[in-house]
């Protein structure tokens, strides 16, 4: 898995006036969690462009101030109009404790559903896994080389190693859908 080191800085000034300043000068307020205590402290905005704006997930090693976490992003809060990144919080990892990740999915292979003329629609674009920190996986990959017309790829079909997929099972991940036009001829057909 990608690891991607992060720069932060402690916060003396909790609460909302001091996180609404903190954004002010182009920072994120955030926290880190699942160790002796709970760390708060601010990162600039831009750190954030190799983490949670990429098709991958990553881990981060966090710099504060001189102490190094190894952690992952538990939850990135946008603003609903303007999508600023708000607020992040940080899970500290350790080597023998599971931890739950929301991880991308991505397709690999050609559909014949697709060469028939079938429009491939993406249902879930991030799946929960539950895993020891090393067995992480940078993306989840769906085999869609069998997938033909009106049929889909659901969660319990996709291979695992090593890491448990916490959605349920019958979630379909994909499917290729009958475009209009092949509808109808199909309706002429049985005319």
């Amino acid at each position: 898995m990608k690891q991607v080191e992060i720069i932060g800085y402690s916060r003396a000034n909790l609460g909302k006036k001091g996180s609404k300043d903190l954004r002010l000068d182009s920072n994120v307020p955030c926290v880190l969690y699942g160790g002796e205590k709970q760390l708060h402290f601010h990162v600039p905005m831009f750190l954030f462009r190799d983490v949670i704006y990429t098709g991958v997930a990553c881990t981060v090693l966090l710099n504060l101030e001189g102490k190094q976490y190894k952690c992952v992003v538990q939850e990135a809060q946008f603003h609903p109009v303007n999508e600023m990144l708000l607020h992040v919080d940080f899970l500290a990892l350790s080597d023998d404790k599971p931890v739950k990740m929301n991880i991308p999915v991505k397709f690999e292979g050609t559909s014949p559903g697709v060469i028939k003329g079938g429009k491939l629609v993406q249902k879930v674009s991030k799946l929960t896994v539950k895993a020891l920190p090393k067995d992480l996986p940078d993306y989840i990959a769906v085999d869609i080389s069998n997938l033909e017309l009106a049929k889909s790829v659901k969660v319990g079909e996709i291979k695992t190693n090593n890491f448990t997929i916490l959605n349920a099972k019958s979630i379909p991940v994909c499917t290729i859908t009958i475009p209009r036009s092949l509808k109808q001829e199909e309706a002429a057909a049985k005319k």
